[in-house]
């Protein structure tokens, strides 16, 4: 039985990508609006094709890519984002994500990058692909890629208006280290305050 899994907090996106996932012959379409329901999922199902938004709250889906795989080695993952800033297409890829599709794509773009990724071959629309190839060749890069795993939670979260305390509370760290990493942050970014910080963050699109 073919077996889908979308990992995304909006039901109209549950809705069009499941029936689009029929249409490609999958008689299982599996829901997560979570990450603990995606994990939940992914274990009991391991899903062919996991279509997983990056804007997802909390840890964000390009925290899930690593713990998806490692729960269903064979699955392929679609990210499928409104973000389509090369860093963030980049860092997505090297996490193991096999795909990435713009939301504002055709249908048509879904169901070729489906069966694309089906055939054990990885999707990238071609701009996209030419971006992000010119980045790994050493073109300068937004300076979003020199963040860390952790600094980069840290920058998404500020962007929702979460304060220090909240976001230490959300990734299970204490105040202190919070406040470091978002010193460190602003440091990287060339950011002078926090009010800079979320600024920057809104227009690469990290607050989605």
């Amino acid at each position: 039985m073919k077996t889908g899994l979308i990992v995304d907090d909006h039901p109209v996106t549950h809705l069009g990508c499941g029936q689009l996932l029929e249409e490609l012959g999958y008689e299982r379409i599996l829901n997560a609006y979570t990450e603990a329901e995606a994990l939940t999922l992914s274990s009991s199902h391991a899903p062919g094709i996991v279509v997983l938004d990056l804007g997802l709250p909390g840890v964000g889906g390009l925290k899930l890519i690593e713990p998806l795989l490692r729960r269903a080695p064979e699955t392929r993952i679609l990210i499928f984002s409104m973000n389509e800033q090369t860093p963030f297409v980049a860092r997505a890829l090297a996490a193991g994500a096999q795909g990435y599709l713009s939301k504002n794509s055709r249908p048509e773009d879904f169901l070729e990058a489906v069966r694309t990724l089906e055939e054990g071959r990885p999707y990238l629309a071609h701009d996209m692909a030419v971006s992000v190839a010119m980045t790994r060749s050493g073109r300068p890069g937004d300076p979003v890629q020199a963040l860390t795993d952790r600094e980069y939670q840290v920058l998404r979260l500020i962007s929702r208006g979460q304060s220090l305390q909240a976001i230490s509370d959300a990734l299970h760290i204490s105040y202190k280290t919070a406040a470091n990493t978002s010193s460190a942050v602003k440091r990287k970014l060339g950011a002078r305050s926090t009010t800079e910080l979320i600024r920057y963050a809104v227009e690469a699109g990290l607050d989605s």
